[in-house]
């Protein structure tokens, strides 16, 4: 994708459980990948989380911004619905980046996960059935 056409992304909508807080992010996201490290697993209450990686300018709450639990600082944190608890993203890279969770996409992203990470703290209970590549912590790490 060309930087024209990433800047003529399409739009999708985001949201959490209960509909109080919603989003719109482009639909031009960097990477995608499903991560196991144990904060993950907790802050989902799944096996992993997938996320897609976009630059935080292109995220913009269009409903709820007041109904949002910032677990984290002002640089780096997670954002979870107060009503109901969902995750929606994560802000991370020094502020720069959003690791949307993509569980809460309501419209389809044209990026798939490329890789398991963090799967050396996987959850025991779990068994990786596909063929991405895993790295025991980050991507390019092993």
């Amino acid at each position: 994708m060309t930087g024209s056409e990433k800047s003529r992304a399409r739009i999708l909508a985001g949201e959490c459980y209960c509909r109080t807080v919603r989003y719109e992010v482009a639909d031009a996201f960097s990477y995608a990948m499903n991560c196991h490290c144990s904060n993950c697993r907790r802050t989902t209450g799944s096996a992993y989380k997938p996320f897609a990686g976009i630059e935080q300018t292109k995220l913009r709450i269009v409903r709820g911004e007041d109904q949002r639990i910032i677990f984290g600082d002002d640089t780096t944190h997670d954002a979870h619905c107060a009503r109901c608890g969902s995750l929606l993203y994560s802000q991370v890279r020094d502020g720069k980046w959003v690791h949307v969770a993509m569980g809460t996409l309501v419209d389809a992203p044209s990026i798939r996960p490329t890789a398991h990470i963090f799967v050396g703290s996987r959850a025991s209970w779990h068994e990786i059935t596909d063929n991405l590549p895993q790295y025991q912590e980050h991507k390019g790490k092993g």
